[in-house]
């Protein structure tokens, strides 16, 4: 609890401070990855055109001082909510949804500019009212026909009652930073939770094993089933003799069946080599240290509907 000398007024030459949580929500594969990697300016969320990617509540900051103002962006990505499935898995991918909108300053429903799905109706529903919604029409630039737009926003418009409309895509610089001017406008005036240079409240540990994830998906295609994870096995720092920070990793690709086995190893084991290759050039720009990678596959049938396996593997 803030007590009241910390929340008291700026001086007239310090910024007025702001400090909030913004959750992004959204049908599975609709961009809030994409856009929390943007918000954020640094990749700390998976992306891939597989649904499901993201499995866990991502936290990610955005700290800046802007037109007298400073603020920490506290933004919370969720899983894409799931309503095809029943596995286990996908009750722990919903329950994160409906656990990150539950207490949250601003919330982004983003959905693909011009369109309005039944998932994107479920998760709509999901929404509590009285806390303050912004539409985000993503991916504005696959969108052909403009002139459709006004007659999508009246509609949106009358399922929900949005703060504001925001057209926009992800892949754009000052489209993003417009949003965050929107957003600054409902933090509430308080310190900041994080410190300056922090970006996500994520270990390397953990975000070690999203980017094997990531990489996995990428380079399986659909041919792999999305009920695959990653778990690491060992993560030790190491001194090194000509650099100045070494990581050993050692993680364990889980899949269901002999067969997704077969397909992630590839012939010669040339699928999981690349795999592990792409994974360690990204692990080390982001750790900025020289990384150790090995990766085993192992055979855990039916994991995704087993309660036990779920925790085991980090999901509540």
């Amino acid at each position: 609890m803030q007590s009241e000398s910390s929340l008291s007024e700026p001086s007239a030459d310090e910024p007025l401070s702001r400090c909030g949580l913004v959750a992004i929500v959204g049908k599975p594969n609709v961009g809030k990855s994409t856009l929390l990697n943007a918000l954020v300016g640094q990749k700390i969320s998976i992306t891939s055109r597989k649904a499901q990617t993201t499995r866990h509540r991502i936290t990610g900051i955005h700290s800046r001082v802007k037109d007298d103002v400073a603020a920490q962006f506290v933004f919370a990505d969720t899983p894409g909510y799931q309503t095809k499935h029943s596995k286990a898995l996908n009750k722990s991918l919903n329950k994160a949804v409906l656990g990150a909108v539950s207490d949250v300053d601003l919330i982004l429903f983003v959905v693909e500019a011009g369109s309005f799905s039944l998932a994107d109706a479920k998760v709509l529903s999901l929404l509590p009212p009285g806390t303050p919604t912004l539409l985000i029409a993503n991916k504005l630039d696959t969108m052909h026909r403009r002139q459709e737009l006004a007659p999508w926003l009246k509609s949106m418009q009358e399922r929900h009652p949005f703060t504001e409309f925001v057209p926009m895509s992800a892949k754009q610089p000052k489209d993003v930073e417009r949003l965050l001017d929107i957003c600054q406008g409902y933090l509430p005036e308080q310190p900041w939770w994080y410190g300056e240079d922090e970006l996500t409240d994520k270990s390397e540990r953990f975000l070690a094993a999203e980017i094997v994830r990531e990489k996995l998906f990428r380079l399986t295609g659909d041919e792999l089933p999305y009920s695959a994870t990653v778990v690491i096995d060992e993560f030790k720092e190491e001194e090194g003799r000509k650099v100045d920070r070494m990581v050993r990793i050692a993680a364990t690709i889980v899949v269901e069946r002999d067969g997704h086995k077969a397909m992630v190893i590839g012939q010669n084991g040339e699928r999981l080599k690349r795999i592990g290759t792409e994974a360690r050039v990204e692990l080390e720009r982001l750790m900025g240290a020289k990384v150790f990678l090995q990766l085993w596959v192992k055979v855990r049938s039916g994991w995704a509907d087993n309660e036990a396996h779920l925790r085991s593997y980090g999901y509540e």
